[in-house]
């Protein structure tokens, strides 16, 4: 029986609705960062900013390169934390931030503890839920864990539901979310993507030192990135296995890895794949320098979830090393192959894509199903017609 639209999604008049965007993370500051800015730019909002730095490093990259003001720093993040004490501390600091700002409403991104515990935080205390980036399912709560339990429960205390894709639209109504509740906006990081690659080209930039400088001119690069947990061990191995295999294969590919800073990431990696001429590992690069690499790859390896919505903007083939997707959008056009862990199943497919280049072709001539780069824009009309500040319908 499908729920029934919730009494604030009538048009609430407030003369200058306060908002509260909250995120940790450094892809939950790359997809909100241009919403940011459109909600301040437009000047009907009073927005303010908490940012619970669940990725301390990376998040603050992704703030200073978007100049994004921070009402609220939580800085929950402490060495060897369980998910369980992150989520007790997030949960604790997020009220006493929602308890001084009472905002109207709160906005919240993806599928993050930041995500879901803000989500709970807002909604014991009667204040409205905005889920941008919401309905992405995999229907497997262990894949990816925990991000698809946090989707599914931030989904329940959610009052608008700004879905990237019809698919995620679909996958709300099926659980019951009401039509009415739901706007189909396209991804947001079409946006920032959209923004960044604007700004390199305006620039003519490029890495003018360390070793992404000393890249050979117009060889293929293969860029790689892994950290989703359900890989750590075995996983982890097999990859390590796979990629060290490859560069063995492929003397003239540059094979490039930024590692992700969890321990449990850079020990195998650095123990299994050091020491490799054509195979740079990397420490976790901004995002100007990975959007640059992501230009400049012939075809990204990895099992990351923003990745494979950013690949299909710029026409790059991506093998994603998981077993199951909660973007199936890409797989169905065909720019993303799901190659799971298994080591010579990831060889043979990146084999296949260098070796054959009609292969690779196809793939980067797939449709980009995750918009057009108008995603903010479009929540900002939604919002702005949940406030009574416009009428008319946000697509």
């Amino acid at each position: 029986m499908p729920l029934s639209v919730p009494s604030s999604l009538a048009v609430c008049a407030v003369a200058r609705p306060r908002l509260l965007l909250v995120f940790g993370t450094r892809p939950e500051a790359i997809k909100m960062a241009p919403l940011l800015h459109a909600l301040r730019a437009d000047g009907s909002f009073e927005v303010r900013l908490c940012v619970t730095a669940q990725h301390r490093q990376m998040l603050d990259e992704v703030l200073t390169l978007f100049e994004l003001q921070v009402d609220h720093d939580l800085d929950v993040m402490t060495t060897g934390q369980s998910l369980n004490g992150l989520c007790s501390r997030l949960l604790e600091r997020l009220d006493g931030v929602m308890a001084a700002e009472q905002p109207d409403l709160v906005l919240v991104h993806g599928d993050t503890s930041t995500c879901c515990m803000a989500s709970l935080a807002a909604f014991q205390r009667g204040i409205a839920v905005a889920h941008v980036e919401a309905g992405l399912r995999t229907g497997n709560l262990q894949a990816p864990w925990p991000e698809e339990a946090n989707r599914r429960l931030t989904a329940v205390l959610t009052r608008l539901h700004f879905a990237p894709t019809e698919s995620a639209r679909h996958n709300l109504l099926a659980e019951g979310v009401a039509d009415a509740a739901i706007c189909v906006t396209g991804n947001t990081v079409v946006d920032a993507l959209q923004w960044m690659c604007r700004h390199l080209e305006e620039l003519g930039w490029r890495p003018s030192a360390g070793p992404l400088a000393q890249l050979p001119e117009g060889a293929p690069l293969v860029l790689i990135t892994g950290h989703r947990r359900e890989n750590f061990g075995d996983g982890f191995a097999q990859i390590c296995q796979a990629l060290a295999e490859l560069a063995r294969r492929y003397p003239q590919v540059q094979f490039v890895y930024p590692v992700h800073l969890n321990p449990l990431v850079q020990e195998p990696v650095h123990r299994l794949l050091g020491g490799i001429a054509n195979l740079q590992l990397l420490s976790p690069q901004d995002y100007r320098h990975f959007v640059w690499l992501m230009q400049r790859a012939s075809l990204i390896l990895t099992d990351s979830g923003g990745v494979q919505e950013e690949a299909p903007s710029l026409h790059k083939p991506v093998l994603l090393m998981r077993t199951t997707t909660e973007r199936p959008e890409a797989l169905a056009a065909g720019c993303v192959r799901l190659v799971g862990t298994d080591a010579a199943r990831i060889i043979a497919e990146v084999s296949r894509l260098l070796d054959d280049p009609a292969a690779a072709q196809a793939m980067r001539s797939a449709s980009n199903p995750y918009g057009d780069g108008q995603a903010c824009r479009r929540i900002l009309a939604r919002l702005r017609q949940h406030f009574g500040l416009v009428q008319g319908n946000p697509a």
